[in-house]
């Protein structure tokens, strides 16, 4: 059976006439889906019998609250959604003064297996529909009560692992007649997936893509990221500037800061040799503190060098703001700690 959320316009269009029903019944049951809705039932113009006719064919993907979290600090809020084969997600919606950003996931687990990350941890089960991701955001709008302006594929999983429906979610969740957020407000991060990121690239969409780096060389990338033993920082740096060359877009690399690991002076000189040049931006991260890792954040003072060293390459690098610390915002932790709960 097929997911009715992960379907073009044109297709349920398609659908609709390949059951003998009248052709303006597509427009009513895109409409509903793109309402948010979790069960046929709830497609309140739809006679039954068409109801009764698609339910034989398709299923309508839900992202059920599972546990929902809201940070005292900032308002961050880190939802638990339970999907419809019972497999667990994790997406965060948070709050900036140009609207709501939200991080969904596009695998249950990931088979990349960084060690600084807890969703790496926890083994990979299987892709999302790219209808398990707009029900993410749908959810999430639904129960806020809000309108979400900007989308980050940044929660469990590597996106371009799961890239054919990953790329039929930017396609619909930009479509006019759907949620309608732009490609243009859409960050697709990625731990280096060098094929695919030519095949992005070939595509020409005007999305950010962000790639996590984390290293300035393979020794210490590889140490880390096991993805480096397959596509190495060089391999990873041609794919990147082909990118760039075919989009005229900016990349943006995320740089996790580990104490004592890879937030050095001489890291630091060797990342701005290594990207010097390019249509980038470098953002900091404070790495999470993620049980079984000996893994620290950097001290201020590493993060400013850090900054002031890569601005003598003619390279901008922020700090990316810390948001939901108290409420398990990073990718696989609520999980991880609901499993256990449970056990």
């Amino acid at each position: 059976m097929e997911d009715l959320k992960s379907m073009t316009f044109e297709e349920v269009q398609g659908l609709i006439i390949s059951l003998n029903e009248p052709k303006f019944r597509a427009k009513q049951v895109y409409e509903w889906i793109n309402r948010g809705v979790n069960s046929f039932e709830e497609m309140g113009n739809i006679p039954k019998s068409l109801k009764e006719k698609l339910s034989n064919y398709c299923y309508i993907s839900v992202a059920i609250i599972e546990k929902k979290q809201i940070s005292s600090y900032d308002n961050t809020v880190k939802y638990l959604f339970k999907l419809k084969d019972g497999n667990f997600i994790e997406a965060v919606v948070m709050s900036y003064h140009h609207g709501y950003t939200i991080c969904i996931s596009t695998q249950v687990g990931c088979k990349m297996g960084c060690r600084f990350c807890a969703t790496g941890k926890q083994g990979f089960t299987r892709n999302l529909t790219a209808g398990e991701m707009i029900s993410q955001i749908e959810t999430a709008q639904r129960d806020l009560e809000i309108r979400i302006s900007n989308i980050v594929l940044m929660g469990m999983g590597e996106p371009l692992d799961n890239y054919n429906n990953v790329m039929r979610f930017l396609d619909l969740v930009s479509f006019e007649k759907g949620l309608n957020i732009g490609k243009r407000h859409i960050t697709l991060s990625t731990c280096g997936i060098v094929p695919k990121i030519y095949s992005l690239a070939d595509r020409k969409m005007q999305i950010t893509l962000s790639v996590s780096l984390h290293a300035p060389n393979d020794k210490m990338r590889s140490s880390t990221m096991p993805v480096n033993d397959v596509y190495n920082i060089k391999e990873l740096m041609e794919a990147v500037r082909y990118y760039i060359d075919k989009t005229n877009r900016r990349v943006s690399f995320e740089y996790s800061m580990i104490d004592g690991v890879n937030d050095s002076d001489s890291s630091a000189h060797e990342l701005g040799r290594l990207i010097k040049g390019m249509l980038c931006h470098v953002n900091l991260i404070p790495v999470n503190t993620v049980e079984g890792s000996d893994y620290r954040k950097s001290k201020k003072d590493r993060l400013l060098s850090f900054i002031n060293i890569l601005s003598k390459y003619g390279i901008t690098a922020t700090v990316r703001r810390t948001l939901g610390s108290d409420i398990d915002a990073s990718c696989g932790q609520l999980k991880g700690k609901y499993r256990k709960e449970r056990r």
